[in-house]
């Protein structure tokens, strides 16, 4: 019995073929077929849209048309992988529109094949991906401009070097406005009048500006440096103000090219222009409004980093001439108490009733009280200048904490100091002057802010690989908030209750004593519970 097809059956094929016709017609992407030799064969109207050629202009033409020159290697690729009935899938690359442009587009290839499964043919979907990539370059832009912009704020917030901030802020918004050059001027005022320093530089080396000396408050530079707003021009050139002032009428010879130019003025907080910042592009119409706002935003932000960098400079120059004065006035006073501790000395050893006795040794104790504070003063200089010397050398730390202690009970007879010490002494290398200061201040603090206790207990454990020495008294205690700040310079905690005298000197000193042996320092404390004072060393 011979087999026939159905007229229905029939009628279904050519329905099928009908609707997979109108679904290629209308798909948005590309739809090509083409011979093994690269002959078109089909053409939909998506492939009309993207590349902008009719089908009667296509079909039978090479499929090199749509290639550009530099990329025609590719279709050897694709077709030694079509022949050996092989797929490419989501292949991106670019290709040539009949008006000449590039589009990028996603190539998905798939082998044509016969009844007999013979490779005659690709078929080709390409999808134009302009939108995409626009996507994804916005979405990088957004992250390196956030980048960017983290990295101002984290500049602007740590430092408090106006160079640094500068350099960064030029460097940052040349990167972000796409500038091939930015520069910073700063707003300087001379005997002659007005004149502008160039002070950062990014993007070209400072001696392509320097050569033609400072920019001058001329029609262009005027709005920028008055702080009146900002200028963004797409050709600086065609700007009626510019070229009109003498020696140059326009750019110096010689000068980088400039033709796209955007000038932000930078504010202080208090109003006053500071300076500019200025950008500049070879190519015409480089800035838009949005490099406008980012810059302006960023300057603001700058401007007040850059005033309380230089109130940070004027603190400096102050703090030196005062540690300077310090240091000048100590070594004067030091040489009046001398010999007023040397008279009183002579007469404490010719007088004998008790009364004048008592006298002078008070007499004698505010003096050495006074000499003690002097050399606190001057121990404070020294460690802001850098001048504090340590003579290390091998020490026994035992001798060294017994003759300190002697020395606390010898001057305050109302406290008893217990020590707790190792059977075995412990050596040290370390300047052995300094050790005993830190642990005199330790005892005399405890004795100080102790008044209604009698007992001190002084501490030395060896651990591991260091020493650790302890002053515990049982007196006032410090609140825990003030723990961290005891240490710091002129620090003093008040207290209701008592007056305690002292410039708060001491665990300054003490701190930086100990840090410059490569040791730790401490405090526990707990208020009204007293206070243990910590410091470790490292054992050689």
């Amino acid at each position: 019995m011979d087999s026939a097809v159905s007229p229905g059956a029939i009628e279904q094929g050519v329905e099928k073929q009908a609707l997979l016709a109108a679904i290629i017609d209308s798909s948005d992407d590309a739809i090509i077929s083409k011979t093994l030799e690269g002959i078109i064969t089909s053409w939909n109207q998506g492939a009309e849209r993207i590349f902008g050629y009719k089908e009667a202009e296509v079909l039978g033409k090479h499929i090199s048309l749509l290639i550009p020159k530099n990329r025609l290697s590719e279709e050897d690729m694709i077709i030694s992988q079509i022949r050996s009935g092989q797929r490419i899938h989501h292949f991106q690359t670019l290709r040539v529109t009949k008006d000449g442009r590039e589009v990028p587009i996603s190539l998905t290839i798939s082998p044509i094949k016969d009844n007999n499964g013979r490779v005659i043919g690709a078929s080709k979907i390409a999808r134009d991906i302009t939108d995409q990539l626009q996507s994804q370059e916005a979405l990088h832009n957004y992250a390196q401009r956030l980048e960017l912009l983290l990295s101002v704020a984290k500049t602007i917030s740590e430092k408090m070097d106006i160079q640094v901030i500068l350099q960064k802020l030029t460097d940052i918004t040349t990167k972000l406005t796409g500038a091939e050059y930015g520069a910073f001027f700063y707003n300087v005022t001379n005997s002659k009048g007005e004149s502008y320093l160039l002070y950062t530089l990014s993007g070209a080396p400072r001696e392509a500006f320097e050569k033609f000396g400072m920019p001058r408050n001329t029609a262009v530079f005027q709005k920028t440096f008055s702080g009146e707003g900002i200028l963004r021009s797409d050709d600086i050139t065609k700007d009626p103000r510019y070229g009109k002032n003498a020696p140059h009428q326009g750019m110096p010879k010689g000068h980088l090219p400039v033709v796209s130019y955007l000038a932000v003025p930078v504010i202080s907080p208090s109003g006053v222009p500071v300076g500019g910042l200025f950008f500049g592009h070879s190519q015409p119409a480089m800035f838009k409004a949005e490099h406008e706002d980012l810059v302006a935003s960023i300057a603001s932000q700058t401007s007040i980093a850059i005033e309380n960098a230089q109130l940070y400079e004027e603190i400096k120059t102050l703090n030196s001439r005062k540690d300077e004065f310090i240091g000048v006035a100590g070594h004067e006073l030091r040489t009046p108490i001398t010999t007023i501790k040397g008279y009183l000395q002579l007469i404490q050893g010719q007088i004998e009733d008790t009364l004048s006795k008592d006298f002078v040794d008070k007499a004698l104790r505010q003096v050495s009280k006074l000499n003690g504070l002097i050399g606190d003063l001057l121990d404070v200089s020294k460690i802001q200048s850098g001048k504090l010397e340590y003579r290390m050398t091998s020490c026994r730390l035992l001798p060294l904490i017994r003759e300190s202690t002697e020395m606390v009970r010898h001057i305050h007879t109302s406290h008893t100091i217990r020590m707790e010490l190792p059977s075995e002494d412990i050596v040290i290398t370390a300047d052995g002057a300094k050790i005993e200061q830190v642990l005199i201040n330790f005892l005399n603090n405890a004795v100080k802010y102790s008044p209604e206790a009698d007992t001190i207990i002084l501490t030395v454990q060896k651990e591991n690989n260091r020493v650790v020495v302890s002053v515990r008294d049982f007196g006032i205690g410090i609140p825990k908030a003030h723990h961290e700040k005891v240490f710091q310079r002129y620090y003093r905690i008040s207290h209701s209750k008592y007056v305690i005298g002292g410039l708060g000197m001491g665990l300054f000193i003490a701190k930086e004593i100990i840090e410059r042996h490569k040791g730790a320092i401490w405090v526990e404390s707990e208020e009204g519970k007293g206070s243990t004072f910590y410091f470790s060393l490292p054992l050689p």
